[in-house]
């Protein structure tokens, strides 16, 4: 019985090692540059315009690889738009959409969420710009083997507020401008 239990307990010990190795998380890095694209409409009530505006962005993305799909950490990144320079700050996940067998070109979603900051933007004398709430959904493609560098090229949405506040003109209390940027954003960029 003795000799059976040991046997038993042998091949149940030799199953455990001959498994894969669990996966030990990583530190993780995207850091791409890219053009948002919209269009803003402006001016009074009896007289609005619009126009397409095409604005320069870059990000980096540091995080923990927690599984061979699954990453989270932070995103810090400066977007030049005509009126403002802001620096989003945000917490973001990137998930792998392939199964982890998947080479060369795999598909990924990211999600940045946080609050966007003018401390890069020098407003005019009178006017004082602050950020606001920023999301950015996204999907996109690394194109490499998953222990080397990446090459990244994505499409993502992004909505940044901002607000305003402009100098008083003659009998005026207050002029305050809230703003809401609505873009698509293509981006290119490395990730190791």
């Amino acid at each position: 019985m003795r000799t059976s239990l040991f046997i038993l307990f042998s091949l149940i010990s030799t199953v455990g090692f001959g498994q894969k190795e669990r996966f030990k998380p990583v530190f993780t890095n995207m850091t791409e540059l890219g053009v948002l694209f919209g269009q803003v409409r402006y001016g009074i009530q009896s007289s609005e315009s619009v126009s397409k505006r095409t604005n320069l962005t870059a990000q980096t993305f540091n995080g923990v690889q927690l599984s061979p799909r699954l990453a989270v950490g932070g995103t810090v990144g400066v977007d030049w738009y005509n009126t403002a320079l802001l620096m989003p700050i945000c917490a973001g996940i990137r998930y792998d959409l392939a199964q982890p067998g998947q080479k060369n070109l795999r598909v990924f979603t990211s999600l940045d969420t946080g609050w966007g900051v003018a401390w890069l933007n020098e407003d005019p004398t009178g006017y004082k710009t602050t950020g606001g709430w920023v999301i950015s959904p996204g999907i996109g493609f690394r194109i490499g083997r998953p222990t080397n560098s990446n090459f990244i090229l994505s499409l993502s949405y992004k909505r940044q507020e901002a607000e305003a506040d402009k100098p008083l003109f003659w009998n005026e209390l207050a002029k305050h401008e809230t703003r809401v940027y609505n873009r698509m954003t293509v981006r290119l960029g490395i990730s190791f």
